[in-house]
């Protein structure tokens, strides 16, 4: 495995490149995300993921703003709201964010989740390729999809490009799902290496619920690590672009700290574990 460092990254499908390690705001209140973003920032993180749904896209971008780091150097993440999976609705979002955010452009634009039925996603999905195309977006791609999900977007894509030409459908850089070593999630990673997708990891440290797993317990002793470490240290191993998230500066910093060990062949074999068992929602299932 190519050695990793805080300022690794990844070269998506759509050409530009994702720093290895991100910073998630999920529930980070607004009036503390600028500060808390800016403190990551000053860490050596340089990928901030945000959300509309998070109401704090604004405070994340005067993070950016204030940290001194130039704009093209932080990669910024966000992503239309899971209940507003339609065209209209996708490109208004898209205006607002650039409205509140300041930025001229925006990194990656996720669809949140696959709810709203087949049309409303795919026209969802066509008001970013168009934004792509405006040089509103640079990346897109999607977050709890599976694999059917996958190939319903994936079918609509080629059929699009056969009939107005190649690109014509957008590229599918990311899919953002909860991955860890309970949700390894073997079918959707599959999917998305086979065909070049990163997988970002969300709950990757499985929101602190398992520090005291018997899994872990030697590993953390073992390289003077915290169990939140070797779970993000798993996630990097696997190939996966992990999303941890924190307002307290200390562990900011701890969940950064994971360059000076690799788990062995047989430790990650170790947190194989085979189950099933998601710590947040799962919309990957859904139906409809």
């Amino acid at each position: 495995m190519a050695s990793l460092s805080i300022n690794s990254k990844y070269r998506m499908p759509s050409g530009y490149k994702i720093p290895v390690l991100g910073y998630g705001v999920y529930q980070t209140p607004a009036d503390v995300c600028s500060e808390v973003v800016q403190h990551s920032l000053k860490r050596g993180y340089r990928h901030v993921d945000s959300a509309v749904a998070y109401r704090n896209e604004a405070p994340s971008a005067e993070g950016i703003n204030k940290s001194g780091i130039p704009r093209e150097e932080v990669f910024f993440t966000t992503k239309i709201p899971p209940k507003d999976m339609r065209y209209e609705t996708a490109k208004e979002h898209i205006e607002n964010t650039l409205k509140a955010t300041g930025f001229d452009y925006i990194d990656l634009y996720l669809l949140h989740s696959p709810y709203g039925g087949k049309k409303n996603r795919i026209g969802a999905w066509k008001a970013l390729v168009e934004a792509v195309e405006a040089g509103k977006i640079r990346s897109i791609g999607v977050s709890n999809y599976g694999v059917h999900h996958l190939d319903e977007l994936e079918a609509w894509i080629e059929d699009t490009d056969k009939k107005e030409g190649k690109g014509k459908g957008g590229v599918i850089s990311i899919n953002q799902i909860e991955l860890h070593p309970w949700l390894a999630r073997p079918d959707i990673v599959d999917w998305c290496k086979k065909r070049g997708v990163l997988c970002e990891a969300y709950c990757p440290i499985v929101r602190a619920t398992k520090n005291d797993d018997p899994l872990l317990a030697p590993l953390a002793m073992k390289y003077n690590k915290t169990p939140s470490q070797i779970l993000l240290r798993w996630s990097l191993q696997m190939g996966f672009v992990p999303l941890p998230k924190s307002v307290t500066k200390s562990r900011i910093e701890e969940n950064a700290q994971l360059y000076d060990f690799e788990l062995t062949e047989d430790e990650m074999k170790s947190l194989d574990t085979g189950v099933y068992e998601p710590c947040a929602w799962d919309p990957t299932t859904s139906h409809d």
